[in-house]
Order: C-alpha cells, then sequence, then structure tokens
C-alpha cells in the first residue's frame, strides 16, 4: 500500500483521536495503524479543505473504524501512533475535524481536540 504524505496522516490522526475514544465494548481485537490510515485516507480532501463536502467513503472509513475499535487498547494504541504526526502539522481545519463524525451518524460524547490525552482513552 502507497504512504500517506505527512499532511494526510495528521489529519488522519485527529479524526482517529475521534473515533477511537468512542464507548465500545471490549474486544480482543489488534488494531493497526495501517487499518486507522485506510480508513481515514478519504477524509483528508475535507479535513484539509481540498473538499468543499465530506464524501460517502470518508463516513464509510469512519464507522468502519469505529467498528474495528472497539477496545480500550486498541483505541489507545491507535491514538498514540497517529496523534505524534498530526502535533507537526498546523494546515487541519478542526471545525471541520470535529464535524465528520456527526456527519458520518457516529455519535461522540466529548470535544475533539489535538489535546487528546491517549491514555485516557477508553
Amino acid at each position: 500500500m502507497a504512504r500517506l504524505n505527512s499532511k494526510a496522516v495528521a489529519a488522519a490522526v485527529v479524526l482517529a483521536a475521534v473515533v477511537l475514544m468512542m464507548a465500545g465494548r471490549e474486544a480482543s481485537a489488534a488494531l493497526s495503524c495501517g487499518q486507522v490510515d485506510s480508513k481515514l485516507a478519504p477524509c483528508v480532501a475535507y479535513v484539509t479543505g481540498r473538499a468543499s463536502a465530506i464524501s460517502k467513503e470518508c463516513c464509510s472509513g469512519v464507522q468502519g473504524l469505529n467498528g474495528l475499535a472497539r477496545s480500550s487498547p486498541d483505541r489507545q494504541t491507535a491514538c498514540r501512533c497517529l496523534k505524534s504526526l498530526a502535533t507537526s502539522i498546523k494546515a487541519i481545519n478542526m471545525g471541520k475535524v470535529s464535524g465528520v463524525p456527526g456527519k458520518c451518524g457516529v455519535s461522540v460524547p466529548f470535544p475533539i481536540s489535538m489535546s487528546t490525552d491517549c491514555n485516557k482513552v477508553h
């Protein structure tokens, strides 16, 4: 699979942090950074302002990631592996990022922020 550029990964990081913090039942899955990247890659154009509307592929990825990130360790791992890359990118529109889950029918019961503490993701 082709590697995503750092801007794309950063946009995915913020979105992943949102989805990964959502409540879910415990399961014993092993979520990888590659899975997170591929699920959220279709959202990059929207959250970086290159697309004016969110795509159905983005929503499908957000919903799919929500289904995969069921255990706290999976959510924490994905948050950690992506968040460090996001801190170096400043072109992400956080307003758009924070609206993605809702636009995709995924509920997030907390504010979306780059200051997410991955250790507190459950």
